[in-house]
């Protein structure tokens, strides 16, 4: 299997933005405190999902789509969108492999992140 290519995962012209801007290493501490609440909203997706509860698991993936993306997680806030819009008629066969996707990728795409700001810090 191929491994994607940075821009798949990050959103880097957004990243190269906030880095002009900001600073990498001030963006970074902004991904660190994601990092840090990453299981609670991983948590409330998880519980939602397992509740079946559509309204809260599209609120949660509302929620954590806004998160992934300030921090400029490129195919996380993909995956967070598509998840959030209960009304799309694809929603009920998908959500559950939408919300595999967030599960299996976030860790391996936060590291991708951090280590494209240190490179830059």
């Amino acid at each position: 299997m191929a491994t994607p290519d940075l821009e798949t995962i990050l959103d880097l012209n957004t990243l190269e933005q906030y880095c002009s801007a900001i600073g990498a290493g001030t963006l970074l501490k902004s991904v660190v405190l994601f990092e840090q609440l990453l299981p609670e909203y991983l948590g409330n997706l998880r519980q939602a999902a397992e509740a079946n509860n559509k309204e809260l698991l599209c609120s949660e993936a509302h929620k954590f789509k806004g998160a992934a993306g300030s921090v400029g997680l490129k195919r996380i806030h993909h995956f967070a969108e598509l998840l959030q819009h209960g009304e799309d008629p694809e929603w009920d066969g998908q959500h559950q492999g939408w919300l595999e996707q967030i599960l299996s990728l976030v860790a391996a795409d936060l590291q991708q992140l951090k280590a494209f700001l240190e490179a830059k810090a």
